[in-house]
């Protein structure tokens, strides 16, 4: 029996010719712009335990031991208009607070974000009645 060529290329019988480019100048088979792996892809290292940040003992008794409170500007919202309502009316753009810019927290007042126990600071005056 006679071999017969084959049909395509890479099949028995022929060698596979790589494609060439269509632009004068550049030879062989075109280039992959890219890179390998995508770069957003965050790699994590195994048997590392989260470490959980712990609450203080005495906590303080403004932030209950977070460390934060809602903004007094905007009470939490993060926005300054409307604050008294859940979700904006429609057509309306939210105008975000200056004081936590946007994230309706701020320090405790009391423990200065810390979340320990301190006694109140400053000066307290005794009214004496006769």
């Amino acid at each position: 029996m006679p071999a017969t060529p084959a049909a395509g290329p890479g099949c028995a019988g022929l060698p596979a010719q790589a494609p060439t480019s269509s632009l004068p100048g550049f030879e062989g088979p075109p280039r992959r712009l890219g890179v390998r792996r995508p770069a957003w892809v965050v790699r994590t290292e195994s048997n590392v335990r989260r470490e959980r940040p712990k609450r203080p003992d005495p906590p303080c008794t403004i932030c209950k031991g977070t460390g934060t409170i809602n903004c007094r500007n905007c009470f939490g919202r993060g926005r300054i208009n409307h604050v008294d309502l859940a979700v904006l009316p429609k057509g309306e753009w939210p105008q975000w607070c200056q004081i936590c810019g946007g994230s309706g927290l701020d320090y405790c007042h009391r423990c200065h974000g810390t979340g320990e126990y301190r006694e109140p600071m400053g000066f307290h005056f005794t009214v004496n009645r006769k």
